[in-house]
């Protein structure tokens, strides 16, 4: 077997998307599978020889054996050999319950909660030690579903064909807080900021002239080569070491001007490398 994956996080986080997502990229998927039914669904389908060679289980808060029972099903696993890899999503509270809201479904933890908000409260803290052991952290609280899509795309059909590392670059505002899954992050805030602008204050950063703006600043001509130079060191290193995903965070005040070109600029350099990379900005749509 090439890859099993498991999936788990907050319940709204997108856990059902990434198994459709995963389903287009050939996996043989199953949802909310039994604690005590994984390790014979594994081994099955190592019986099976080539017929199945990559797997994907969502398992969450419905199956109540799971919090108990799982970091020592997946410590045996890996320990036989087991190519596993443990993908956690979340999501912010009030993304959550925006979505909960729009799709009428009850949480699966409201049951002795007064509210929503207690239910996803109570789901965070539950689920908080396997956040602790995951391989991978997804935050998918400005991800549209073409985003997550793109993303696990990315990462799981470059791996099928062993092209190794795959490059996430994100933009953040720190007035938002820092990503919760950065393996780089860099400050851009010393850079000249095009919300002084007034002409550039209502543009995203994706616009040609905000780059534009910033690409005529010495400084960000210095800082993005000298940041080429820095991954074109890196990522070799990481792929030889056999990291799968990196995830680059750029940050700025609001996440809406710097960063977000930067993000862009970096993706652009990096694929001229044959990187598998893509970039997502978590702020930009904020207001």
């Amino acid at each position: 077997m090439e890859r099993f994956v498991t999936i788990t996080g907050l319940s709204g986080s997108g856990k059902s998307l990434a198994m459709r997502s995963l389903e287009d990229l050939d996996f043989y998927c199953v949802d909310n599978l039994p604690v005590a039914l994984i390790q014979p669904f594994y081994d099955l389908i190592q019986r099976s020889g080539d017929s199945i060679r990559r797997a994907a289980i969502v398992i969450d808060v419905r199956e109540r054996a799971f919090l108990d029972q799982f970091p020592e099903l997946l410590q045996r696993l890996r320990s036989g050999g087991a190519p596993v890899l443990l993908i956690f999503l979340e999501c912010s509270d009030d993304i959550l319950k925006r979505r909960f809201s729009e799709s009428r479904r009850p949480h699966p933890m409201m049951a002795g909660s007064a509210t929503l908000e207690e239910a996803i409260r109570r789901e965070r803290a539950a689920l908080q030690p396997l956040r602790e052991i995951a391989d991978r952290i997804i935050d998918t609280s400005q991800f549209t579903a073409h985003e997550i899509r793109t993303f696990l795309k990315n990462a799981f059909q470059s791996d099928a064909k062993g092209r190794g590392l795959n490059v996430h670059v994100v933009s953040f505002g720190f007035k938002y807080g820092v990503p919760a899954a950065a393996d780089l992050m860099f400050d851009v805030r010393f850079l000249p900021n095009p919300f002084f602008v007034e002409a550039l204050r209502p543009l995203p950063g994706t616009s040609e002239e905000v780059r534009s703006f910033l690409d005529s600043k010495e400084e960000t001509r210095v800082f993005m080569k000298r940041l080429e130079d820095f991954m074109a060191f890196l990522l070799p290193l990481y792929a030889a070491e056999g990291k799968s995903y990196l995830t680059v965070s750029l940050g700025c005040t609001g996440g809406k001007h710097r960063s977000v070109a930067l993000a862009e600029d970096l993706g652009e350099r990096l694929g001229r490398y044959g990187v598998p990379v893509s970039v997502s900005h978590r702020d930009l749509g904020r207001e």
